[in-house]
């Protein structure tokens, strides 16, 4: 990379316009910035975006609902999306990932557990490897800013700026990614699923060839259904309106053929 800079700056007093970092320079270093990148994901900790749905048993689902809410709070956590009818309702929160599994002990407390689902996605891998392209793309941004300072013709202020602007958008793109992972690993997505007991859980949707089939059977009958309605609707202004019209287009073709066939003559 020095090997690198050195030609670039002499080549830009030879020019008299200073070059920008040469685009290889920067993909040599961010492909060994990737590959170190897959060294440090072993050695780290593990990375994991969880996230847990329970069905709940309860007597009173506000209650419940107000309860749960609470734990998540307490443990550092937030509510997120929640919806609710007469005899049933759902809430998600987000809890600290180190948290999960207390909290979702003591929903034994708030109702009976009927079922329990965790769920962990590995992003190590993925971490280090924006990790390690957030590092190289802001040393590709420090080499341009100190090409920027060094400029003193508007044209290489113009060209330099511009390359700037883009390595910084980079550089943003990057650190918003990286911000979501961390944040994902941070806190765990808990979907809690709350109803009276004794009462009969909310239908599950079916999906597979034999639902697809009979959802498309009940549309093609309703369709055909209100095709039919639409017909008996209209068959009344038909015939009323259709037998006038066909007497004055069968008279007009007539008229049009004796009219034919006088001037022939």
């Amino acid at each position: 990379m020095l090997l690198t800079g050195c030609s670039a700056e002499s080549g830009s007093s030879s020019a008299g316009v200073p070059a920008v970092a040469p685009a290889q320079g920067d993909r040599a270093q961010e492909n060994s910035g990737n590959s170190n990148s897959k060294v440090s994901a072993e050695q780290v900790e593990r990375q994991l975006i969880r996230t847990a749905t329970v069905d709940l048993h309860v007597d009173d689902v506000d209650k419940a609902i107000a309860e749960i809410k609470g734990k998540a709070a307490n443990a550092g956590g937030f509510s997120g999306q929640e919806n609710a009818t007469k005899s049933y309702a759902n809430v998600t929160v987000k809890v600290p990932s180190k948290e999960l599994d207390r909290i979702l002990e003591e929903l034994g407390k708030v109702g009976d557990v009927t079922k329990r689902e965790v769920r962990s996605e590995d992003v190590t891998e993925q971490v280090a490897d924006v990790e390690g392209r957030l590092a190289s793309q802001r040393a590709s941004v420090e080499r341009v800013r100190a090409l920027f300072e060094k400029a003193s013709s508007t044209s290489e202020i113009t060209q330099i700026e511009a390359e700037l602007n883009k390595r910084q958008q980079e550089l943003e793109s990057l650190q918003r990614r990286y911000d979501s992972l961390k944040g994902q690993v941070a806190m765990a997505t808990l979907t809690v699923n709350v109803s009276p007991k004794g009462a009969a859980p909310p239908p599950v949707e079916e999906t597979g060839f034999l639902s697809a089939l009979a959802a498309g059977w009940n549309a093609l009958t309703t369709g055909l259904g209100w095709i039919v309605i639409a017909i008996g609707a209209v068959l009344p202004f038909a015939v009323v309106i259709g037998g006038p019209v066909l007497a004055v287009i069968f008279v007009a073709r007539r008229r049009r053929r004796v009219t034919q066939s006088s001037e022939a003559a």
